[in-house]
């Protein structure tokens, strides 16, 4: 490109606005400059670099929104019918590219950012990478490639704002000859009834809930049935199992717009000379070593093992988790035996005499084969064996699954008939069920079928190993072991395997003390027999209300639920369903009802200094350390904490963000080069990879880090593979001795993101025992009332440096004022008002309208069907399901309320931010207009 081209003389005058528009006027403004305006290659409508309203560039919007990647120049503007593309490899999306000064003075050279610009040389002409610079700076394109509007022009542009901006952009989706009129059109954009703190009655209760449900199940099925994937390249391999495997990547997957989880169902396809198509499981999903996936096939004749090349992958979408839902709100709704009445109540939000359930305590209450529950856990366990409704709260390291476990044991000893006990996700699941089965309680942990093949620590207390291993049947046995022998069995006799099969579950199922399934799982139709009086919900602030519903209307007449309302909440991936309160869990809605939840006390796992933080601001200082300093300093590891007995450090890193290759997330390269700098001087200080995490909210940068320290590590690049680099979310729940946090956020104008949430901050905080360093940008950040505490309280501790990892010095940086001052109480809305610890629970005088049974309310009140026109019709659709997921483009930041109770709009600002895996992947200032409420905690793209 050469530079001397690029000035340009603006004798432009704008053309009414009333009258035609040329086809290449922006379609968000209608500024038709062609020096200022670019043609998006997808859609082949025309945008310009003009901001307007907004802090990005209309141009960059509609990219990010649309996910589309390329564009070219006005034919007329300075650089002609240009489309920008990389010089070396030909990639054409504008969010890789970037330009390089080559040997003259008047010409750059476009690169992509990887894999070429890492490149030292290439062809014939060599480059300094190290001036390489993204044509996409602070949200629009550099004027040299495309000028900005004048003052002039954006004055007489029409007006258009981020909530018009994100509508219109909807309505393109099913009509892509939408203009911003038809937003005014009747029936367009119409929001459903968000969720309410009490109901009338369960009818009432399904008829909100079930249409947010639908409308998540319909974006879910319209999303993963979007991501086939053409002409796939395929290796074949033989399992361990004598399966065949297709191994093969799936690059639509780097957006991070759909999750891919083992046990999901994709369907290959192969046309050629003989179509073929199969449908398998996944057994392996891209980590730090391979982008590739491992898909298990059902069926093994007619695979087409001899081609490589021309398949096609698609996820086979399945309605079950959604559909299990529906059918829990509809039996809540008409099954008087559904749930207990006081349950029943509870749940609605009405206001009843506490229950006190009359039993006999245990004379101990840590469990066998479990370690010793210290006074918090004791009193925790203590309560909740009295109550028929209880809510626990587990701050990080607190011992919840310990304390989880020993409620379980007393429970199922105490109590008549199984207990039953869920959780939202598998690993939470399993973890829990070991930990069960260990104290000699007859423990079943129930699959989906599609999992059964995925390989856990505890398969031998799975249903179908437990069946398949089974003594009592010998027939069964045999059959077992003609089919691993033949591959298949005869109709006759595979029909007397499936009877044989079904009739061995129902006994393991009768037979045992504890059933562990995922809050879905619990729908089973093997379950759909037995009755759980007992139910316990694990990470229960981590579910979707209607999930908790499937385990609690199986006859629940005694419901504990576990959870940390100040770590990250539920999943939800469509954003009108999220606006409504679908994100809201039912432990975070029975809180801010009143039920007080009882607080473990003592932590486990961090270094004192890493705890003090995290107690203090989420809190309120509650926290004790259960661990000692000198427990949590290892002397034997040489690495350059300032402060040496204090472990942590804020370091420094002042390297600009970019908008990542998928034009849906960030990267930041200076705190990627740093993280392996750091992860480097762990490794030669003694540190195993295992021992080590690097938590980043950003896919983007999640991407980069690997790829970085595997092209660029200093070690062997087998050691830096086997260091996980992870989300926010993938880390929560789990712990790592040395943790490094890189933020990745640092810009002049469009704010932190979701960085504000201060759950993500809290479960980033809270992973590590040993060791902890933040990468950040002190002056970007600390102009968040939340991160300018983290920040002094580095300061304070001395422990905020820069410079040279061997040569680290105290930063001087003065700090951003905040916009808004902290209010601690938005922080944990519910505390003051509503939590109490153990000891206080016990001490409580309570009513004594108890009973053994939870009786002293009639069981159908307001359970009667209302008949048409009476109030609440039943809601009947076709019920729709997935596995919960996240959707990239459909949440919105969370923001710090500036009220002293946690106003709705906040609630579902915070829970719109949590979806699965990385959430922020449209940058998240793009999408704060979604939370309809603006907000002053930072400033929005």
């Amino acid at each position: 490109m050469d530079f001397d081209h690029l000035e340009v003389q603006s004798s432009y005058s704008y053309d009414d606005l009333k009258g035609d528009l040329p086809e290449h006027a922006c379609n968000y403004c209608g500024i038709h400059n062609p020096a200022c305006v670019v043609k998006c290659q997808i859609c082949q409508k025309w945008f310009c670099n003009a901001r307007g309203s907004t802090s990005g560039s209309h141009i960059v919007n509609h990219l990010v929104r649309s996910k589309h990647k390329q564009v070219i120049l006005h034919q007329e503007s300075p650089l002609g019918e240009t489309q920008p593309e990389c010089y070396n490899c030909g990639s054409k999306n504008v969010f890789m590219l970037g330009f390089i000064p080559a040997k003259s003075d008047t010409v750059v050279v476009l690169l992509c950012r990887q894999p070429c610009a890492a490149m030292t040389g290439t062809r014939d002409i060599v480059w300094d990478t190290s001036q390489w610079a993204p044509l996409i700076e602070d949200r629009s394109f550099l004027t040299w490639l495309v000028k900005v509007p004048s003052e002039t022009e954006q004055l007489r542009a029409r007006q258009i704002s981020y909530n018009q901006i994100n509508r219109l952009e909807e309505l393109w989706k099913d009509d892509r000859a939408a203009t911003l009129e038809d937003l005014d059109r009747p029936g367009v954009d119409e929001e459903p009834q968000p969720i309410l703190l009490r109901y009338e009655d369960a009818y009432q209760y399904q008829n909100i809930f079930g249409p947010l449900v639908k409308i998540e199940a319909d974006f879910d099925k319209r999303l993963k049935e979007s991501q086939s994937q053409p002409d796939l390249i395929v290796r074949w391999d033989i399992g361990l199992n004598q399966k065949r495997v297709a191994w093969f990547s799936m690059p639509k997957l780097e957006s991070g717009e759909v999750k891919l989880a083992v046990g999901d169902e994709l369907r290959l396809s192969y046309r050629g000379d003989r179509d073929w198509s199969g449908i398998g499981h996944v057994v392996k999903i891209p980590n730090n070593v391979s982008d590739e996936i491992a898909l298990e096939l059902r069926r093994q004749d007619g695979v087409p093992i001899d081609m490589t090349h021309g398949f096609e992958a698609e996820f086979v979408w399945k309605s079950t988790s959604f559909d299990r839902m529906q059918l829990a709100m509809k039996t809540f709704a008409v099954d008087e035996q559904s749930v207990s009445g006081y349950i029943y109540h509870k749940l609605l939000g009405h206001d009843l005499e506490p229950q006190v359930v009359r039993t006999q305590m245990p004379k101990k209450f840590s469990a066998p084969n479990l370690p010793e529950l210290n006074h918090s856990q004791m009193y925790a366990v203590k309560s909740v064996l009295q109550k028929p409704l209880s809510l626990i709260q587990g701050p990080p390291g607190t011992g919840k699954t310990v304390t989880s476990a020993s409620v379980v044991y007393h429970l199922s000893k105490m109590n008549p008939g199984q207990v039953l006990v869920c959780a939202p996700s598998n690993v939470a699941v399993d973890q829990l069920c070991e930990k069960i089965h260990l104290t000699g309680l007859k423990t079943v942990r129930l699959t989906a079928k599609s999992r059964e093949a995925v390989d856990s620590p505890i398969s031998f207390l799975t249903l179908h190993e437990q069946v398949a291993n089974s003594t009592h049947h010998i027939e069964l046995q045999k059959l077992f072991m003609l089919k691993n022998e033949q591959g298949e069995l005869s109709s006759s006799d595979e029909r007397k395997f499936k009877t044989l099969t079904r009739v061995c579950e129902k006994e393991i199922l009768n037979a045992a003390d504890v059933i562990c399934c995922t809050c879905v799982g619990a729908g089973d139709p093997r379950l759909s027999k037995l009755k759980f009086r007992t139910v316990l919900i694990d990470e229960a602030t981590q579910a979707a209300e209607p999930e908790c519903t499937i385990p609690l209307i199986m006859g629940c007449k005694q419901a504990v639920l576990v959870g940390d309302h100040q770590q990250l909440g539920p999943v939800i991936m469509n954003k009108k369903a999220a606006r409504a309160g679908l994100t809201q869990s039912l432990f975070e809605r029975l809180v801010m009802l009143g039920n007080r939840p009882i607080r473990l006390q003592v932590q486990y796992r961090m270094h004192p200094c890493l705890s003090e933080f995290p107690s203090n601001m989420f809190y309120e200082g509650t926290l004790q350390n259960g661990v000692t300093a000198p427990e949590r300093l290892r002397k034997n590891v040489d690495f350059p904490w300032p402060i040496p007995d204090t472990p942590m450090f804020f370091y420094q890193n002042l390297g600009q963000e970019e908008i990542s290759s998928s034009g849906t997330s960030f990267l930041n390269r200076t705190e990627a080069s740093n993280c392996e700098k750091i992860v480097t001087k762990f490794f030669k200080a003694g540190v195993v990879p295992a021992q080590i995490g690097i938590v980043t909210p950003y896919e983007g940068q999640r991407s980069y880090i690997v790829n970085y320290m595997q092209f660029n590590g200093a070690l062997k690049k087998e050691l830096y593979n086997q260091v996980e680099v992870a989300s926010v979310d993938a880390f929560q729940g789990r712990e790592k001795d040395y943790i490094i946090l890189s933020c990745v956020r640092s810009n002049e104008h469009q704010g932190i993101g979701f960085l504000s949430d201060p759950r993500r901050l809290n479960v980033a905080m809270t992973r590590a025992k040993y060791g902890a360093v933040i990468l950040g940008n002190p002056k970007i950040l600390s102009k968040h009332p939340l991160w300018h505490h983290l920040l002094t309280h580095f300061k304070e501790k001395k422990t905020l440096v820069e410079g040279p990892l061997n040569n680290l010095q105290e930063s001087m940086i003065r700090f951003n004022k905040p916009r808004q001052p902290l209010n601690k109480a938005t922080l944990d809305p519910f505390s003051r008002r509503f939590e109490i610890n153990a000891r206080e629970a016990l001490g409580a005088g309570i009513p004594a309208a108890a009973t053994s049974n939870f009786g002293g309310l009639p069981p159908t009140f307001g359970r009667m069907m209302k008949q048409n026109g009476g109030g609440y019709a039943n809601y009947a659709s076709s019920v729709l399901s997935q596995d919960l997921s996240s959707d990239l483009g459909s949440v919105a930041p969370s923001i710090i309320s500036s009220s002293i109770a946690y106003s709705q709009s906040d609630r579902l600002r915070d829970a719109a931010d949590n979806v699965g895996g990385y959430k922020d992947e449209i940058p998240d200032d793009l999408q704060s207009s979604y939370s309809g409420v603006t907000s002053q905690a930072f400033t929005e793209f």
